[in-house]
């Protein structure tokens, strides 16, 4: 098990807890299914009345989604003595750059499904005496289905005082990084075509009842499009990673992406902004799923990584740290 962020020989009284959204353990079927029945146990994620999700999530969709989501995790999966799934080994060693940012703090990783929990993190800190915990959802927008679901962990796990970032989906240090490292990329692989955005998707019934998540993508998109010296025309934005039948946010980026095509577009950069760092849906999904297709429909996708664990995140995130501990002074 590669080491915590920051280790017991110092304990400082205020900590900063990164949290993300979990992964399995294994790209195994048995991992996945324990790690997809937490996640979709969640009111936050499916709102079904229990009687009627519980049977169809146990009998029906763990069965037969398991395996083949482990096989997917499989083809991502990091080799090496600190590997495992992108998403913790990305998350992972984004504390450790924090950490050096932030030696006054002790910085922690931590998922809202899996491991390491951010229930046992909390009451681990409070057994060893923090006062304070700062917890940094790695969620750049906010939305009632991954936000509020770490902020209903805070209010019933006993821990430190607790203080949450909401969000930073406007933030100008985290804009410039993601334009700079858009502008990086087309720097050495030339500039596309056009630049697509693509954030996760949600069911439409929540923007409906006034999720802000959808706005926030949208201002998102705008700032680095402009931070980029981009016109109208140059960009577009688009949601992926539907799950289930009602609908979901649109345009899908599948079909933006065909679109994109059909109109002539050969080499289209694509972002995910939404994400802080790679994990299944940017590189399975995005950098190869649908880049197959649209390599099959005549045209190349370039996929621009997450900011990850690069200088230029943990510097961006250590700033709104230090903003939020210092309003919290």
């Amino acid at each position: 098990m590669p080491a915590p962020a920051s280790t017991d020989a110092a304990r400082p009284d205020t900590a900063l807890i990164l949290v993300n959204l979990g992964t399995p353990q294994a790209p195994t079927a048995q991992a996945v299914r324990r790690y997809l029945s937490e996640f979709l146990h969640d009111r936050r994620v499916v709102s079904l009345t229990r009687w009627l999700w519980c049977p169809l999530l146990h009998f029906g969709i763990l069965p037969l989604r398991s395996g083949r989501v482990a096989h997917k995790y499989a083809s991502v999966w990091m080799p090496g003595e600190d590997g495992g799934s992108p998403l913790a080994v990305y998350t992972r060693r984004l504390a450790r750059e924090l950490q050096a940012e932030l030696p006054q703090l002790q910085v922690i990783d931590a998922m809202r499904y899996g491991q390491p929990s951010l229930h046992a993190t909390l009451r681990r800190l409070r057994d060893q005496g923090v006062a304070r915990a700062l917890v940094l959802p790695l969620y750049p927008q906010y939305s009632t289905t991954t936000t509020a679901s770490v902020c209903d962990v805070l209010a019933r796990t006993p821990g430190p005082a607790a203080r949450m970032v909401d969000h930073y989906h406007d933030d100008p240090g985290w804009i410039a990084a993601v334009a700079d490292s858009v502008a990086a990329h087309r720097a050495r692989h030339g500039a596309g075509d056009h630049l697509l955005f693509s954030f996760h998707g949600l069911p439409q019934r929540l923007a409906d009842e006034g999720d802000p998540y959808p706005r926030q993508c949208e201002a998102s998109a705008r700032a680095i499009a402009a931070k980029l010296g981009l016109g109208a025309g140059d960009w577009t934005l688009a949601y992926q990673s539907r799950f289930g039948r009602e609908r979901w946010l649109e345009p899908a980026t599948a079909d933006s992406l065909q679109a994109l095509v059909a109109r002539g577009a050969r080499r289209i950069d694509v972002v995910a902004p939404g994400f802080a760092v790679d994990c299944l849906e940017t590189l399975e999904e995005v950098a190869m799923m649908l880049a197959e297709d649209v390599s099959k429909a005549g045209g190349e996708l370039r996929y621009v990584p997450c900011l990850n664990d690069t200088p230029a995140h943990a510097a961006a995130l250590a700033a709104i740290a230090r903003r939020e501990l210092g309003a919290w002074a």
